[in-house]
């Protein structure tokens, strides 16, 4: 509009300023056609800004009709805005009301019965091995000497929760009869060769052989059996009453050689120094109690046993007592422990050889030290007893030894590791009798539920026979000598563990 009244307003200006200026023009000749001149020339003028003023009047409605258009395209633009923005706020409230919708229909459906599986867990561990065996007592070869698989242990686990409180352990061990490690080979049948056979003074008490009238025939003495027996390792009732006493009633993990078991972590290669020189086992029947403290770095175990292992359940006139107190801080660990007792020994009608007014009782003092990292480990256990294996014998003994372990892990998967043990069996009776043991490998963790390992094993016992984990080693010395026996075994293959 301004700039059409502008237009306009020039053009009369330019109009009125020509009419003015030809009236103003001296007359000089032609003076009576001088008026038709001028005003055919304002009535061009007037022409022209009548056209103007049309030109400008399309112009202008021309631009309020885009203006109109654009105003409505915008209208329409923020309406399509508004309906976007409504249709995503009824899908995301609808998104966020589907669960609570989905959850609520669920919850009106019938809910499945409980079953016993949803608190039970299942487990399994395997050692197993594929070596190379040579034993040598006092320079003979050994029957077991040779190249072969075995499976050194095969335990299979029930774990069931009844509740927060209650819960209960089943777990089966399966392992060889005659209960030495089974690449050992006994003999086959043997003929007695007489309708009598003479039994070991063990059938009955005291020196007293005792012998049972039998066929003439071929007979399979116990050494002679070769294959597998299924045991019950674990059988225990639990009452988690806190973390800090918890209660079990059946043969249960012992306070002592699991807690070393677990800072070793080479079971799969070879038992732990108690239990593989047999002053120690790992489970026993009775009642354990145990908890910890200060989120599990103080822990502590009491167990009243009967004092013969998880295979020998016996009733006793006495209880035996194994215990421990362990701390574990920042990957420090250490442990101190002992045991007292008869060692299942103290039954009822036993009778005591000459000259023995009573049992004597068996004690052991446990101590142990180290320190885990992600990068290495490295630790110590040392053992002493008092007439461990001398509860029911006219003769006291002490015995004692030490072991120290390490690994170390360069890289994932990989870890390197090495032992050594040292033990003397009878320090009062022959203190020359002496037993050497080390082992030395390299493990690789292919997934983490199955370890393989090259491992090489020596053991050397001097001046004497020792029954170990890995059978009788050494030799029997000359009659009437404490010196002279000895024994070597050395043992290289593939070693592992599969764990579920």
């Amino acid at each position: 509009m301004t700039v059409k009244t502008s237009l306009l307003a020039g053009a009369a200006v330019l109009a009125l300023t020509g009419a003015a200026g030809a009236e103003a023009a001296p007359v000089r000749h032609h003076a009576a056609s001088r008026p038709a001149a001028n005003k055919g020339e304002i009535d061009a003028l007037k022409a022209q800004v009548a056209e103007l003023t049309a030109r400008l009047d399309a112009q202008e409605e021309a631009q309020r009709a885009t203006q109109a258009q654009a105003s409505v395209a915008q209208t329409q633009a923020a309406d399509a805005t508004v309906k976007a923005d409504t249709a995503q706020s009824t899908a995301l409230a609808a998104q966020q009301a589907a669960p609570a919708q989905v959850a609520a229909a669920m919850g009106k459906l019938p809910k499945p019965k409980p079953s016993w599986a949803d608190s039970t867990v299942l487990s399994g561990r395997m050692y197993f091995n594929f070596s190379n065996l040579n034993q040598l007592n006092n320079g003979a070869r050994q029957g077991n000497d040779g190249t072969g698989f075995d499976i050194k242990r095969f335990y299979f686990g029930v774990d069931h929760k009844f509740n927060n409180v209650f819960a209960a352990n089943l777990t089966m061990d399966v392992s060889n009869v005659v209960g030495n490690t089974s690449n050992n080979n006994f003999p086959g049948a043997q003929s007695n060769g007489a309708t009598t056979v003479t039994i070991p003074a063990t059938c009955v008490t005291g020196t007293v052989a005792c012998t049972i009238p039998v066929p003439a025939e071929t007979i399979n003495n116990n050494l002679a059996l070769v294959g597998r027996g299924f045991y019950i390792k674990k059988a225990y009732l639990q009452a988690t009453l806190s973390p800090m006493l918890v209660i079990r009633a059946g043969s249960a993990d012992l306070p002592w050689v699991p807690f070393i078991e677990s800072q070793y972590g080479y079971r799969h290669i070879e038992n732990t120094l108690i239990d593989r020189t047999g002053y120690g086992t790992s489970a026993d029947w009775g009642i354990h109690v145990l908890g910890d403290f200060f989120d599990k770095i103080l822990s502590y175990q009491v167990s009243f046993i009967d004092g013969g292992g998880y295979r020998n359940v016996k009733v006793t006139n006495s209880v035996d007592v194994e215990g421990r107190v362990s701390l574990q801080y920042k990957g420090a660990f250490a442990g101190v422990g002992g045991y007292s007792g008869k060692r299942a020994n103290d039954v009822q009608g036993l009778v005591l050889p000459t000259g023995l007014a009573k049992l004597h009782t068996a004690t052991r003092l446990d101590a142990a030290a180290g320190y885990k990292s992600a990068l290495f480990t490295v630790g110590g256990e040392y053992f002493h007893t008092k007439d461990w294996n001398n509860v029911a014998t006219l003769a006291e003994d002490k015995s004692s030894g030490y072991t120290v372990f390490g690994n170390i892990n360069p890289i994932p998967k990989w870890s390197a590791f090495g032992r050594y043990d040292w033990v003397k069996p009878a320090e009062l009776t022959n203190p020359n009798f002496k037993d050497h043991y080390f082992n030395v490998g390299l493990q690789y963790e292919p997934v983490k539920i199955v370890d393989l390992a090259l491992v090489y094993k020596r053991e050397a016992v001097d001046n004497g026979l020792f029954a170990t984990q890995n059978g009788t080693i050494g030799g029997a010395n000359a009659a009437g000598l404490l010196t002279g026996g000895r024994g070597t075994y050395d043992e290289i293959g593939l070693f592992g563990q599969l764990r579920f």
